[in-house]
């Protein structure tokens, strides 16, 4: 194919290259861009013509890029994520708004704590929580900003460590060592792994057991007995002086609270710039 022009090619035809190799047919690329089939191997043609290469292999049972075009392909991603970011950071607005869902322990324990300091560095933001019943919820949820408990890796989202979980026996003011365990079920170390790790033989009986941490440490707040508490959790209960860490080892993990988001979905300048102030309030 002899070249004929020389430079950059019209940005219509670069679209729907990037679409069609990314989608891997001409009608994916159809599809996203409500043209016809036709349209999109148009416009192909044209920007092959205009390079004077041939980008797609045309078969029966569909397209694939050529060597060449799977070469071009990601500069053409990069080139057009460039100018995407550039101009949103020039001329695009600021957030007024900023959505973070998680579950109710977690907004209540990690979020709260930090919106005074949060609107003291975004002070034209507003900020919205949405409230999840369980961390399975959490995939299906449509607020794109999350609050999760793990280790930091889920497919296809980034995430920043706001606190690791360190797990530690706190219980009322006037509650101490002896008194009943307050159990906690779920996928945290429990009792007795605290023990093996804190070289204790012999536990008090435990007479309450609860499958959130959020009701785990309510309970001890109330006098309930000695729970194996959460430290970013019950922060703001210690703070308080509603509950205080026992003299006893406290056991970390692997896991952590996580505020996590897709991997394209902070495209600018300005929206970093809000998620990194965001954390900074989260980690106090």
């Amino acid at each position: 194919m002899a070249r004929k022009k020389i430079g950059l090619p019209p940005l219509d035809w670069l679209r729907v290259f990037e679409a069609a190799g990314r989608l891997g047919g001409f009608s994916a690329a159809a599809r996203e861009f409500g043209l016809t089939q036709a349209a999109v191997s148009q416009r192909i043609g044209n920007l092959e013509a205009w390079l004077g290469r041939t980008l797609f292999v045309r078969e029966a049972r569909g397209v694939s890029l050529t060597i060449e075009g799977e070469s071009y392909l990601p500069l053409v991603q990069d080139s057009l994520r460039a100018l995407e970011h550039n101009t949103e950071d020039l001329f695009g607005t600021s957030p007024r708004e900023l959505r973070v869902a998680g579950l109710s322990s977690h907004i209540y324990a990690l979020v709260l704590p930090g919106i005074p300091r949060f609107l003291t560095l975004q002070p034209k933001v507003r900020l919205m929580t949405d409230s999840v019943a369980r961390r399975s919820s959490l995939d299906e949820e449509k607020t794109w900003l999350q609050i999760r408990y793990g280790r930091g890796a889920w497919p296809g989202r980034e995430a920043a460590l706001i606190a690791k979980e360190v797990l530690v026996p706190m219980a009322a003011p006037d509650i101490a060592w002896g008194a009943p365990l307050i159990d906690q079920r779920g996928e945290r170390p429990g009792w007795r792994d605290w023990a093996r790790s804190a070289g204790v033989e012999d536990l008090p009986p435990a007479h309450v057991s609860f499958d959130s941490m959020g009701h785990s440490i309510a309970a001890a707040r109330q006098g309930m007995g000695v729970v194996l508490g959460s430290v970013p959790l019950a922060a703001g209960n210690t703070r308080a002086g509603q509950l205080s860490s026992l003299d006893l080892p406290a056991l970390e993990t692997r896991e952590g609270y996580w505020l996590t988001w897709p991997e394209d979905r902070v495209r600018s300048k300005k929206q970093r710039a809000l998620i990194d102030d965001f954390l900074t309030a989260l980690r106090g």
